[in-house]
């Protein structure tokens, strides 16, 4: 079957989507920023509840959230005091789902010359989420606590919804859990009301190709590994 320049285009922008974790320092656009998320605002929520809301990061107000994490996360002693709200992870990783983190994390490091005895190395690049990585936009992304786990599963096609939009207009995204552990601090930054909690952070903006960080591309598998026809 040959496919349509819809289907490539469409295709394309899903497949080329990558967490990019280096990006150069040319602004986006306003008015680029919201027409993604415009699109992104058709992604199907459960009786149309569309449970997200976005704060859009740039300039100053970005430099000021990124420092005051910096400065929690590069003392141990007062980043053990924050703990994210949600179970992002599994509380005991099992195979198949442990091995394939590592690879990930291995892979990256490999990339950036870190081995596994520079323990400092690798917590500069933790930090780096904490920058968006040099993005010159950063998303904050909240839910209200009303809502429930079926609102969680749509926020995700919200999200893959923003990524895919802006792989659309050439700009790349890196979406962040790293930031939930920082909640409070964000919700100090941004004045977020009671009833909001943080989903996670994302880094948007134009990659910088020259950085080796940028050339992992993670693999997936067959689709014979994880789907099964049923007639």
């Amino acid at each position: 079957m040959i496919s349509t320049p819809e289907q490539q285009a469409v295709d394309a922008a899903i497949t080329s989507r990558r967490s990019i974790r280096a990006y150069l320092p040319q602004a986006v656009a306003r008015e680029d920023v919201t027409a993604i998320l415009r699109v992104a605002g058709r992604a199907p929520s459960g009786t149309n509840t569309q449970p997200w809301k976005v704060y859009v990061l740039e300039g100053e107000r970005k430099r000021e959230l990124s420092s005051a994490i910096l400065a929690i996360h590069n003392d141990p002693e007062q980043a053990g005091q924050h703990t994210e709200e949600y179970a992002y992870y599994p509380r005991q990783w099992v195979s198949p789902f442990i091995e394939r983190r590592r690879k990930v994390g291995w892979d990256l490091y490999a990339l950036l010359g870190l081995t596994r005895d520079n323990k400092a190395g690798m917590a500069a690049q933790h930090g780096r989420n904490y920058e968006f990585f040099g993005a010159p936009v950063g998303l904050i992304f909240t839910i209200d606590r009303v809502m429930e786990q079926g609102s969680w599963l749509d926020y995700g096609m919200f999200l893959q919804s923003v990524m895919v939009a802006a792989r659309a207009r050439g700009l790349d995204t890196c979406p962040q859990a790293a930031f939930t552990q920082y909640h409070r601090v964000i919700r100090s930054a941004l004045d977020l009301p009671a009833n909001e909690m943080v989903v996670c952070g994302m880094a948007l903006g134009y990659a910088d190709t020259t950085k080796i960080e940028n050339s992992l591309i993670t693999e997936r598998m067959p689709v014979e590994e994880f789907v099964k026809f049923v007639a």
